[in-house]
């Protein structure tokens, strides 16, 4: 693997991504229109839901959004033949998942601090612990799923075939991450499918940082978002191929 390499394709990705203004606001503004939604949504109700709710969403959109636009750009690569010819070059699976990887991760930046500046300055989220902790959270998460979206499009065959891999792999987190009932509360068998899940730690995280100035479990909540995305990297690259069949 060579530095050099990798910020050569992180540096492809990002020219290529610059001029896909659709892509790019799908990116950056898709996830801070809909937590717009919902805060308008919860606005009128008593107890303040979406202080309850906010935390989650500022972990779940940014995980859904990377995993779906990674997803289908790296499949564009192969099936295009770009990929086949990127690789044909000294360059190796590393360096090309790693440039995807920081390119994204850039993105991920700007788009987790624009949903977290959105939310705490705009509307009013409840937050105890350090607003940068909580953007350095959403950055990871996002991050999680580029690198779940690279890994997956190994296997898809089309476009469509790798958005369907969302109801396999994002839903059930979605559900069993404690946005819709508290992972204490569902049945045995479900709460611990759901503690295992990388998007349940990045709600923890989230969590905590709204309850509580201490972050001693939102850095190990955050270790396991960080795993899990180290882990998909390597997997994407243990079953990267140059092009689809």
């Amino acid at each position: 693997m060579s530095s050099r390499v990798t910020l050569a394709v992180a540096g492809r990705v990002l020219a290529q991504l610059r001029r896909d203004h659709r892509t790019l606001a799908i990116m950056v503004v898709l996830p801070c229109l809909l937590i717009s939604l919902l805060w308008w949504m919860f606005e009128d109700l008593p107890g303040a839901p979406f202080d309850r709710v906010g935390p989650a969403l500022l972990a779940m959109f940014p995980f859904i959004v990377m995993f779906l636009v990674t997803s289908v750009t790296t499949l564009r690569e192969r099936s295009g033949g770009t990929l086949e010819r990127l690789l044909a070059m000294p360059m190796g699976r590393l360096d090309f998942l790693f440039g995807y990887a920081l390119a994204f991760g850039l993105v991920a930046a700007v788009q987790s601090a624009a949903a977290v500046g959105l939310a705490v300055g705009l509307l009013d989220l409840s937050i105890e612990g350090p607003v940068w902790l909580l953007t350095v959270v959403a950055v990871a998460d996002a991050v999680l799923g580029s690198a779940l979206g690279l890994f997956v499009s190994a296997f898809a065959r089309s476009e469509f075939q790798a958005v369907q891999f969302m109801p396999a792999l994002v839903i059930p987190q979605i559900l069993l991450c404690g946005l819709f009932v508290p992972r204490p509360a569902l049945p045995a068998v479900l709460e611990g499918i759901g503690d295992v899940l990388p998007l349940s730690a990045a709600v923890d995280a989230m969590t905590h940082l709204t309850r509580s100035s201490s972050t001693g479990e939102v850095w190990a909540d955050l270790a396991v978002v960080a795993g899990y995305a180290a882990a998909g990297l390597a997997l994407g690259a243990a079953t990267l191929r140059r092009r689809t069949p």
